[in-house]
């Protein structure tokens, strides 16, 4: 069994994972860290729940008792720092979704790949099932794809990373530019709408919604007709951590590498750097360091502040 450490139990998806990796029994839950909000209750909850071995109180500690470390909290300027006890002991490390938030951290990561660092993530609809469906169509049979249409919602960054991901998945990475379309709104509601062009001659548009959850659905236009689905949330979390089961194990695996995943981010940066402007186009490679970033510690503040007990009573 792949053992897996948790780092920070903020939302919902160490519940969720743990759930698969329980039912799958190639990987497991072995140790958890935590420095978030979640307070000693909710901690041995969790530990409960999956029978963990020990709580820990160092990330060193716990990178030392697993094979791969799972960074799970919600501010994603701190990632990192939970992240590098993992790299510095050359154990593999899975960020959850967003990876980073800020064009400087984009480039931290490069450089700690660049010094060996595996570093895996980030959202699952980028392996969603019924996008593994679409791509193993024969392209002579599917068509080219022209155009992706995309939804996300309940919040801008945080949700909105899925389905920028969720497009890479199909069109692969080379978006150049992200342009803003508009917002439409119903009193604290409201949608806003992105266009992206690919080097492949493709586009994309994506909406984000922020204030309702809003399920992912794809629409994509090829060359010869017109696919559209909705991805099933309960089988989500299965997809992910197959392929990342699947690298552990040395099998073969559809995880993008770490280049494409900051692709995503920079992408979401240029969305917001574009409405900004007024819709003026972003060029991705031309975001400026001191360009509008996602601010992660308000998000954990804002996150936490409205959370409930998610794992006190397992």
């Amino acid at each position: 069994m792949i053992r897996v450490g948790a780092v920070n139990i903020d939302t919902s998806h160490p519940l969720g994972f743990g759930e698969v990796m329980e039912r799958d029994t190639r990987a497991g839950y072995v140790g958890v860290y935590n420095d978030s909000f979640r307070d000693d209750r909710e901690v041995e909850g969790f530990m409960r729940r999956f029978g963990l071995e020990k709580r820990c109180g160092t990330l060193e500690e716990l990178a030392d008792m697993c094979d791969i470390g799972f960074v799970h909290g919600c501010d994603w300027d701190d990632h990192l720092r939970c992240a590098v006890p993992f790299i510095r002991k050359g154990k593999p490390v899975f960020i959850d979704k967003p990876l980073v938030g800020n064009l400087e951290d984009c480039g931290r990561v490069e450089e700690l790949v660049r010094s060996g660092a595996v570093i895996l993530g980030a959202s699952s609809a980028r392996y969603a099932v019924e996008i593994q469906e679409f791509l193993a169509v024969p392209e002579e049979e599917r068509g080219q794809t022209v155009q992706v249409f995309g939804t996300a919602g309940v919040d801008e960054f945080n949700y909105g990373i899925h389905i920028a991901e969720a497009l890479a998945g199909i069109l692969g990475s080379g978006f150049t530019s992200v342009q803003y379309l508009g917002r439409g709104q119903r009193g604290e509601k409201y949608s806003e709408s992105y266009f992206l062009t690919h080097k492949s001659g493709a586009s994309a548009i994506f909406n984000t919604f922020t204030g309702t959850w809003q399920p992912f659905v794809i629409t994509v236009m090829t060359t010869k007709k017109t696919y559209h689905f909705q991805m099933d949330s309960s089988r989500l979390y299965g997809a992910l951590l197959e392929q990342v089961c699947n690298y552990m194990e040395g099998r073969a695996h559809i995880l993008a590498d770490t280049e494409e995943l900051l692709e995503s981010v920079r992408v979401m940066l240029a969305a917001t750097a574009s409405r900004k402007k007024a819709g003026k186009p972003v060029a991705v490679e031309d975001l400026d360091k001191d360009g509008p970033c996602y601010d992660g510690r308000r998000f954990w503040k804002e996150y936490g502040g409205a959370a409930g007990v998610m794992y006190g009573n397992l």
